[in-house]
């Protein structure tokens, strides 16, 4: 049976599909009922989808730019036989113990899988073709089902990931592959294993996708549902395939937080955000996971009647165009969308963003016109301007790396970003924000009673708890950002000096190091390994400040914060948690950021800690590599009287220069209040293995620079504000003594700042009742970015951060102005003396309405 329209909007609520897929762009047909011989042809034709895309075809693989990926497919596999060979006892494979490591067990399934591949290669080395080998394989997976995994009550141990989604990928793909040779040699064994994948499937519903189970979501559910697409092909159970495309096609939708269907926060916002267990921001890991397999659903739907009526290219090139290409600068994936995925030693970074290529390669292949070109000039944009070789070998698919060949010769196709060069995106739905200009890029990660701190899990990111306070990276044009950032900047610099953190000075235990384990072990109080009480107080707490948000007006932005504590810490003080459970206190601080064309002002106020430790706020942290000569990192500035300064120490700093001469880069502080800042250059060797225990134990040296602001313990709140200069020379530094930027307010309850050269005015407002920042009054927690046109308009933005207003109030004092265009919830209205700006904020989630006045 077809899935009829009806089927699916009984899945998905019409208005969440036609807002991700337009009728009649969805439905240009009425899906069809098939015939018993139109269904066995669409799951033959999805079979010889999937073995295309996993394998390759006759025609890919002859071709010279794929040899590279099958000779990858084959000595893998080769290597994977040997270890076959040399197995010992209560092994499968050399080195893979059985019997109390899924993980171990997961391996074993994909080795399988690697070997079988590669029998299936079509003009690849031995063994493609091999019956022999593929007979071995089958029998594998017999002795692994046998004995590791066929018994559900001996199985289900470690990560129920492995058990739900690693193994059955593995393994399902196995069936794929195989199934010819499985009907001669095993008949049995593909509706065996289904049977035990069922079982396994313990968080589902009846042994099938369950949309109300947290761990039915994004990209769990894309994977499990892709999986029960494939065991329905290869078993002939049509149902079953049409009931995983329509769970599937769930995922298309765009979250609305004020209307959730099945409670599923998961998936991606309006803005571009992409949010993964309910609270982590996580484009770059679960949301490049989704991007790959909706892709990949693409390409073995493609040809069948169970992709009829859907627009999935439509839906997910938007999310390459609004939620990745903003976080991928110069071909690296910014660490602001991780997780717990920035402390692992591979796969992140650049090789992040080879997957997304991949991904966006194939779907180009399906857009068409101007949308197929866009997609296409893309993946020669990241290429060309990506410090790292992208290694097309690496690819899943050969077919994949064809399609990229062809692109890339392709001289009718120019290479552009799908960003401006200057943009500003304020993903307020998961609290982040990036910021864009020739030469730099600013990620910022911030946090919320709707937004974790950060994520640690399973002994990954063993040091992270002040990621979401105000933590920032500044990417520089040209610069390899393995030197910059990744792996070795969370390595070497101390968790307490992340670049744009306050934190108390003390020293905090990993979750190993607290409870023994790689979690909270208490099941009488509802801690288990994956229990909803890990989530929420071990491995992503949320934030408890009730502000976090800002403004967006064309390629300008203002974003702010109040650091509070999380949420394992009020539970704490409740006490709803047990006495054995440790909570950490936070510093407190009032923070904006104001992101503008060569600088990013920021304030902060009321800084400091109620229980009266020091505190340090780090205005920047940088690590370079130790060069010959090793003193390629320079520091020179200019004290507020005026005088030279170069090194390191505490000063009354009117401006520092950072420069390092082995990267050929430079970033500049100006210090806008008269704080004595101190500024520290110091060489750091650790192991990798300090902040992820997978990891090896690699040790890695760093020269670390640090410029922060030090209170001692018991000394009174402070406020401070400064401006990072990326890029900046010396003369641009020397320029700001009384230059275009302004401090208007800096306080708890109102921050904002002036640029006479912009003609802006950008104020954060954190308090309720009326604020002024030079002609504005605002009313109540507000963002706010004003611009004076030479034409004599006014542009305006308006965002509320609280995402709990009804309606924010601005006036703008001075002539009275009417209103050009407005965004719909945008009233004008003159008064006496000015202009009222009305905005009807109500469920808009931190998004910006603007206005144009004349």
């Amino acid at each position: 049976m077809r899935m009829t329209r009806r089927a699916l909007l009984s899945i998905v609520p019409a208005a969440t599909l036609s807002a991700v897929a337009p009728p009649q762009r969805a439905w240009s047909q009425a899906p069809r009922e098939a015939t018993p011989a139109e269904a066995a042809e669409d799951r033959a034709t999805l079979i010889g989808n999937t073995v295309a895309v996993l394998a390759g075809t006759a025609d890919s693989n002859a071709r010279p730019e794929v040899a590279a990926k099958l000779a990858a497919i084959a000595s893998t596999a080769k290597a994977r036989l040997t270890a076959l060979d040399g197995a010992g006892s209560g092994e499968l494979f050399r080195g893979l113990p059985l019997g109390s490591s899924d993980t171990n067990l997961t391996t074993s399934f994909q080795y399988l899988y690697e070997i079988a591949l590669a029998t299936r290669a079509p003009g690849g080395a031995a063994p493609s073709g091999d019956t022999a080998v593929q007979r071995r394989v089958i029998d594998g997976l017999v002795r692994l089902h046998d004995d590791y995994y066929g018994d559900q009550s001996k199985g289900y141990y470690g990560n129920w990931f492995n058990w739900e989604i690693g193994i059955s990928s593995q393994l399902t793909r196995t069936l794929v592959l195989l199934k010819d040779e499985l009907a001669a040699y095993r008949p049995d064994l593909t509706a065996t294993c289904v049977a035990s994948m069922d079982a396994y499937l313990r968080n589902g519903k009846a042994g099938d996708v369950d949309l109300d189970s947290r761990f039915h979501t994004g990209a769990n559910l894309a994977d499990i549902t892709t999986n029960r697409i494939l065991q329905g092909a290869v078993l002939g159970d049509e149902a079953r395939i049409t009931k995983a495309v329509a769970d599937q096609l769930t995922v298309l939708a765009t979250i609305d937080p004020y209307h959730l269907s099945h409670n599923v926060t998961d998936g991606f916002y309006a803005d571009g955000s992409f949010i993964q267990h309910a609270s982590v921001a996580y484009t770059g890991s679960y949301g490049k996971g989704l991007l790959t397999r909706m892709v990949q659903a693409i390409k073995i739907l493609e040809g069948t009647g169970y992709a009829q009526g859907q627009d999935r290219v439509g839906a997910v090139r938007n999310w390459v165009v609004r939620g990745f290409a903003p976080l991928v600068f110069e071909g690296w994936m910014m660490e602001i969308v991780k997780g717990r995925g920035v402390s692992r030693s591979t796969t992140t970074g650049y090789t992040d963003v080879a997957e997304v290529v991949e991904a966006v390669v194939d779907l180009s292949g399906y857009a068409a016109g101007a949308d197929a070109t866009a997609l296409k000039g893309y993946v020669k944009f990241v290429r060309q301007n990506s410090r790292a070789t992208l290694d097309p070998a690496r690819f899943l698919s050969p077919v994949s790396v064809a399609r990229y060949a062809d692109i890339l010769a392709d001289t009718g196709i120019p290479a552009k970003d799908l960003n401006p060069a200057g943009r500003h995106v304020a993903f307020n739905a998961m609290d982040k924000t990036v910021h864009r200009r020739p030469g730099y890029a600013f990620a910022l990660a911030r946090s919320s009673p709707r937004i974790s701190k950060y994520e640690y899990m399973n002994g990954e990111n063993l040091m992270p708890w002040f990621q979401g306070d105000g933590a920032h990276y500044l990417y520089l044009s040209g610069q390899d950002q393995t030197q910059a950032f990744g792996v070795d900047y969370f390595t070497t610099v101390s968790p307490y000096r992340l670049a744009g953190v306050t934190a108390p000075v003390e020293t905090r235990r990993t979750v190993p190091e607290l409870y023994g384990g790689l979690w909270y072990d208490n099941p009488e109080h509802g801690f288990t390994s994956s229990s909803e009480s890990q989530n929420t107080y071990v491995y992503f707490p949320r934030g408890a400040g009730g502000l976090s948000g800002g403004a967006c007006l064309g390629a300008y932005g203002a974003a702010g914060l109040v650091q509070a504590d999380d949420v394992a810490y009020a539970a704490q003080q409740a006490g709803t948690l047990p006495d054995d459970f440790v909570a950490y206190r936070n510093a407190r601080a009032t923070k904006s950021w104001f992101m503008l064309d060569d600088e990013i002002v920021v304030l902060a106020a009321e800084v400091g800690d109620p229980a009266g430790r020091a505190v340090t706020t780090t205005i920047d942290s940088r690590v370079s590599r130790l060069a010959q000569p090793a003193d390629t990192v320079t520091l020179t500035g200019r004290l507020r009287n005026g005088t030279p300064w170069s090194g390191t120490g505490t000063a009354p700093l009117a401006w520092l220069r950072y420069a390092d001469a082995d990267q050929d880069t430079a970033v500049g502080y100006v210090f806008l209040e008269g704080r004595r800042p101190t500024v520290a250059l110091e060489t750091v060797t650790r192991s990798r293995r300090a902040i992820r225990v997978s990891n090896p134990d690699t040790m890695v040296t760093k020269q670390v620079f640090s410029v922060s602001v030090e209170q001692p313990a018991g000394a009174p709140t402070t406020s401070m504000a400064y401006a990072l200069v990326p890029n900046a020379s010396e003369r641009q530094l020397m320029a700001y003594a009384g230059g275009p930027v302004s401090v208007l307010a800096n306080t708890a309850r109102v921050q904002a700042v002036r640029h006479k050269g912009l003609g802006l005015i950008a104020a954060n407002v954190f308090a309720p009742g009326h604020h002024h920042a030079g002609h504005l009054s605002i009313d109540g927690p507000a963002s706010v970015i004003l611009r004076e046109g030479r034409d004599g308009t006014v542009s305006v933005a308006v965002a509320d951060p609280t995402t709990e207003r009804d309606t924010v109030s601005v006036v703008i004092r001075g002539r009275a102005l009417r209103a050009g265009s407005v965004d719909e919830g945008v009233r004008v209205d003159r008064l006496p003396g000015g202009t009222r700006i009305r905005v009807a904020t109500r469920h808009s989630y931190g998004r910006s309405f603007t206005a144009t006045l004349l």
